[in-house]
């Protein structure tokens, strides 16, 4: 998303802007009159929402089954008292083929005849209620939203019970503005596509390169905005995206609107399709978007075996797949899939795809099916998803004040507490790189005044990323250390882009001066965001220059603050006697300034760790971003991606974060050998078979897990957090990761105090790994247990039941 339009395109850009930035950014081949319909219908849907908001939000009217009528109130698929299925059946039958066509798209057409509103599927939640799509509109009762740190950030606190938080929340202000009249209820986030690349625009929108971490991510925030207490109703219905092998926008020529991404077996199962598995199974998440790229020639959206085969059957989703924005459009115009556009849309539907996010759907679909190519049992099939998920989100109640969240309103949104855990995950994502010394934390009473220098130093919409709304209210980072300590203020530079020299020499002396000198640098979405990947690793024009020529003149500590979504080569800092503490806070939200100077003066101790590896620059030499495979290749000197599979010398690891204390590890209890149950019927020796890898779907894993019980105390004299990274070593093999992570848990422990934790592992899913022909195993022998330095081994032996001999 989104290849419609860009952020906060609608709001200042005229129609005819927008109508020729479409078909620049599109495909050579675009139908004018389809995409022009689409933005004349959304452009006025928002400016009608948008001067209802200015004047006052009105409350949300109905949006079917309403009381005022008692006609269609009476009618079965108004009837809260019968069974989903039957009131959705109800419905479909009373539509017309031509009404069937038009809710197949993201601006669904009302059907007046029985009571039935239009509705705007998109709408955005990635961090907070955005505005990025339609759906949603700020002004009049709603003026903003708590916007919370880009994900990126949040996931380097490695707490999934604040992940899970903060969709609370999140839900919480989505209700509030759905009740209001100003958004909808269905939000095309998290994003948790695997973070593949450090070159990408979009990974700062990513839980981070670790597909376990991504699949916990994912299960978690959207257990917070679904809501776990009712059943199989929905707060909001929540969407994961970008299905499958998404992460490249644009990179030397080459766009994601044709990009063929030629995946293995192998790193489908272990890599990209970890998180969207624990999506659907173990978030229960009610939609999955299809991307825009092909894997292995099939373009998602119109791939069978990836929608119909994997994401409904195996994984048994119990919701509605959606396209990318104009996927189904970019499959015919750009990709040249299909010889017809009523075959597109034919070959889309038939794949399990429910829904349109753009036009293609209306306008082809009925030619689709009078040319033969499609049954409109199918256009039923797939109404049937989507209008299913409205049910359950009690869109065909009737009122929407007699729902459970129907309550929920203004007063909800941007409240104290919720701004509270804005600035709460912002303090638990900052990660602490280096502090020699130690220089921090810094003393509000020794160092004052303190230099506060760097393009990023007094931003403020800089600080919540993409896809993020309008916040409740900003403390840029010179704010948030002005309440500590006296300041001077200089930019050193005009803009991330750091062009030129022209303001150095007040940074320089502004160091000079002071006690200390906190450098607030990095990136921007001018240098990392959709549709723009980043040519490289280093800091912008003459950024390091500038942290280079400060340090020098510097008379106190110098302190770097790195705010970027993707990883920063910073080994001339790391090295640099004079730059003693290296602080990365990612894009740490609305209150990320006040984070930034609880963290450098102590209030807070840090605990987050990196969600991706910091790469140098020469990484990137033998590693195109087209290229897909994980896995090394040293006949072709490919390095291979994440900690799993690259070896080479890096600037920070992934999971790397200090603190201002101290903690040790202590493995107090686990297993040394555990025995696999194997249905015996697909085995004919069992001596041979011990030695082997075994299935998954062969062995018997319900319940088969153990735990593993671990000490953690704090050696130091303040008290911290610490994220507890579990990691396994299998048995040597040439398609096996070298380590991958298994568990982790966030513990809080005070100065000099200890805590005992229990970490279950579940054998079947987190000790297995997969082979080259994409299949799941678990391999027999010893496995190796890593917390910190201390290794634990554990055996894994086979125990083959009901043998049956051959």
């Amino acid at each position: 998303m989104t290849r419609l339009h860009k952020t906060h395109l609608y709001k200042h850009t005229p129609l005819s802007h927008v109508y020729s930035h479409t078909t620049r950014i599109g495909s050579k081949k675009m139908r004018p009159s389809a995409i022009f319909f689409c933005f004349v219908f959304s452009y006025s849907l928002r400016l009608l929402t948008f001067t209802i908001g200015e004047a006052e939000a009105e409350a949300r009217r109905p949006f079917a089954c309403s009381s005022r009528d008692s006609a269609n109130k009476r009618l079965p698929f108004c009837r809260t008292d019968l069974a989903t299925a039957d009131r959705v059946k109800d419905l479909i039958g009373r539509l017309t083929l031509q009404e069937k066509v038009r809710l197949l798209v993201n601006n669904a057409a009302a059907v007046p005849r029985l009571g039935i509103d239009r509705y705007e599927w998109w709408s955005e939640a990635l961090h907070g209620v955005s505005n990025v799509g339609p759906g949603t509109t700020f002004g009049g009762e709603f003026p903003g939203a708590t916007s919370f740190p880009q994900v990126i950030t949040t996931a380097a606190s490695f707490n999934a019970s604040l992940w899970e938080e903060i969709g609370k929340v999140v839900s919480d202000e989505a209700r509030a503005m759905y009740n209001g009249g100003a958004a909808g209820l269905t939000y095309w986030s998290p994003n948790i596509n695997i973070f593949r690349d450090p070159r990408w625009g979009r990974g700062q929108e990513t839980p981070g390169e670790d597909p376990m971490v991504a699949g916990v991510y994912a299960a978690s925030y959207v257990k917070g905005l679904q809501g776990t207490g009712g059943g199989d109703r929905l707060k909001v219905a929540a969407c994961c995206k970008h299905y499958t092998a998404y992460d490249l926008d644009k990179w030397r020529g080459v766009d994601r609107f044709h990009f063929n991404a030629k995946v293995s077996k192998q790193d489908l199962e272990d890599t990209f399709d970890v998180p969207f598995k624990s999506c659907v199974m173990e978030g229960k998440v009610a939609s999955v978007m299809c991307s825009y790229n092909q894997v292995n020639g099939i373009p998602t959206c119109a791939d069978p075996k990836l929608l119909k085969g994997t994401v409904r059957g195996a994984w048994r989703l119990n919701g509605y797949i959606v396209s990318d924005c104009d996927s189904v459009g970019v499959l015919y115009d750009s990709q040249h899939y299909t010889s017809t556009p009523e075959a597109a849309a034919a070959d889309a539907v038939k794949a399990g795809l429910d829904l349109d996010c753009g036009p293609f759907l209306a306008v082809h679909t009925v030619n689709a099916v009078q040319k033969g190519l499609l049954h409109e049992a199918e256009i039923d099939g797939a109404l049937a998803n989507t209008i299913t998920v409205q049910m359950r989100l009690g869109m065909f109640d009737g009122e929407p004040s007699a729902h459970p969240f129907g309550k929920l309103g203004p007063k909800d949104v941007c409240s104290p507490a919720h701004q509270e855990l804005a600035l709460e995950a912002a303090r638990q994502g900052i990660v602490l790189l280096k502090n020699e010394g130690p220089s921090l934390p810094l003393s509000a009473r020794r160092h004052r005044p303190i230099a506060v220098i760097g393009p990023n130093s007094d931003v403020t919409v800089t600080m919540i990323g993409n896809y993020a709304g309008v916040a409740c209210g900003y403390t840029s980072p010179l704010q948030g250390i002005t309440k500590y300590t006296r300041t001077i203020h200089q930019p050193g530079c005009a803009d991330v882009a750091c062009a030129n020299d022209a303001l150095f020499s007040g940074a320089i002396r502004a160091a000079r001066q002071a006690d200390a000198t906190v450098m607030v640098m990095g990136l921007d979405q001018s240098i990392e965001a959709e549709f723009r990947d980043r040519t490289g690793l280093m800091l912008p024009g003459r950024q390091q220059e500038l942290v280079s020529k400060v340090a020098a003149a510097s008379k106190g500590p110098i302190i770097l603050v790195l705010m970027s979504g993707g990883p920063v080569d910073v080994s001339f800092a790391k090295s640099n006697p004079k730059i003693q503490s290296i602080l990365w806070v990612g894009y740490p939200g609305q209150a990320g300034g006040a984070a930034i100077a609880d963290v450098l003066f102590g209030t807070h101790n840090p605990g987050g760790k990196l969600p991706m590896t910091w790469y140098k620059q020469e990484y990137l030499n033998n590693l195109p971003m087209t290229s897909m495979d994980m896995r090394s290749n040293p006949s072709r000197n490919y390095p291979g991606r994440s900690y799993r599979f690259y070896k080479g010398p890096v600037v920070y690891p992934f999971g790397h974060g200090l603190s201002y204390t101290s903690f040790m590890h202590t493995i107090v209890g686990g297993p040394k050998v555990v025995s696999i149950p194997v249905d015996g019927r697909h085995h004919s020796n069992s001596t041979a078979f011990s030695s082997k890898a075994i299935r998954v779907t062969h062995a018997r894993c319900n319940g088969l897990s153990f735990s593993l019980s671990v000490d953690v105390k704090n050696k130091g004299s303040k008290d911290g957090s610490h994220a507890l990274l579990v990691y396994s070593s299998p048995p040597e093999s040439l398609w096996a990761p070298s380590k991958q992570l298994v568990a982790f848990e966030k513990v809080s422990v005070p100065a000099g105090g200890q805590r005992r934790v229990a970490v279950n592992i579940h054998v079947c899913k987190h000790l297995s790994v997969v082979d080259k022909a994409g299949i799941r195993r678990i391999q027999m022998g010893e496995h190796a247990l890593h917390v910190g330095d201390i290794r634990h081994p554990i055996s894994l032996q086979a125990h083959v039941l009901g043998m049956v001999k051959s």
